[in-house]
């Protein structure tokens, strides 16, 4: 009899038809080796405050950081940022604390090298976790001033390099920062420092859990001044070419999962590695949904960072890093 059925040409199943098939197919790969771990430093010997917005994640005192660090990279994850905790006694207008040699995170860059000597030490260049208002920059009569900011946040970047830090990552928004924390760098020795820019930072609603993590939340005000419009796409690839004009050596997009589109772009217009980052906010959402069972978290955490790479970063920050990494072992 012969045969009747429709002959097509095409049938694109045909590569999806067994798990070693698809595998051959993939277009994207995802290891522990794409991932940075954030983590939140703060004072104490054994200390581990949960954060609440963040199931999981904690503030940890220096010998849990190391702890953990030493966990991730043991699982193939190479590098991790750091974010510290101050208590308010220590902060001021000028951030002043950020340059202290012996302060909380220079202390932490250097615990971290001396026990991993081949962990990536990633370090945050902004003043708001230092600052009594709370800001990215230097407030003066309500406005955020930026050419003083600046010479601030070169001043930090100095001191984090002189710690030990392998890129620093100016996450403030201001206009020129990176090209003056280069020069600074340059100045000190530090020729062989990165700097991982935040280049397209969006004012993004995304971020409160992690402003609970660092109790750094504005004193009065909003950051929409020099963070971006999250209506803008255009207006990054300006920020991003600005950046790499000025000494970058990795651009980044914050947040992640609702600027895809801007991540796509940036990758096509720039020959620098690609970085973006999973924030706060896309972690609880996920871990609330989870918790419900509305979702498999396992599942949704691989799919979410997948479409980041598929988007075109190269590296993701993620609080899921430890977690997609013993999954994976």
């Amino acid at each position: 009899m012969p045969d009747t059925r429709y002959h097509l040409r095409d049938r694109p199943r045909r590569n999806r038809r067994t798990a070693a098939l698809r595998g051959l197919m993939r277009e994207t790969e995802l290891s522990p080796a794409h991932l940075i771990l954030p983590l939140f430093v703060t004072e104490g010997e054994d200390t581990r405050i949960p954060i609440g917005a963040m199931p999981g994640c904690y503030r940890l005192s220096l010998k849990h950081i190391v702890h953990l660090a030493r966990e991730a990279y043991g699982l193939g994850v190479p590098a991790v940022a750091l974010f510290p905790v101050l208590a308010d006694s220590l902060k001021d207008k000028y951030a002043t604390e950020c340059k202290n040699p012996d302060g909380l995170l220079q202390r932490t860059v250097k615990a971290l090298k001396d026990a991993l000597p081949a962990l990536a030490v990633i370090t945050d260049v902004a003043m708001d976790p230092y600052s009594s208002d709370g800001h990215d920059g230097l407030v003066k009569d309500g406005e955020i001033v930026n050419d003083e900011t600046v010479e601030i946040l070169a001043e930090m970047a100095v001191a984090q390099a002189a710690a030990g830090a392998d890129l620093v990552a100016p996450s403030d928004m201001m206009d020129g920062r990176v090209g003056k924390i280069r020069e600074a760098l340059d100045g000190n020795g530090f020729i062989n420092t990165g700097i991982l820019a935040y280049s397209a930072k969006y004012a993004s609603a995304f971020y409160g859990p992690f402003r609970e993590a660092l109790d750094s939340a504005p004193r009065s005000g909003d950051k929409k001044t020099y963070q971006m419009d999250p209506a803008n796409r255009r207006e990054a690839i300006r920020e991003v070419m600005l950046d790499v004009a000025e000494g970058a050596d990795i651009v980044m997009v914050k947040p992640a999962l609702a600027y895809l589109d801007v991540i796509a772009d940036v990758a096509a217009n720039v020959d620098l590695p690609v970085a973006a980052y999973q924030v706060s906010g896309e972690y609880a959402m996920i871990k609330a949904a989870a918790a419900n069972g509305w979702l498999d978290e396992d599942r949704v955490v691989a799919e979410t960072l997948t479409a980041i790479r598929r988007a075109g970063a190269d590296m993701i920050l993620t609080y899921f890093a430890i977690d997609y990494a013993r999954r994976l072992h």
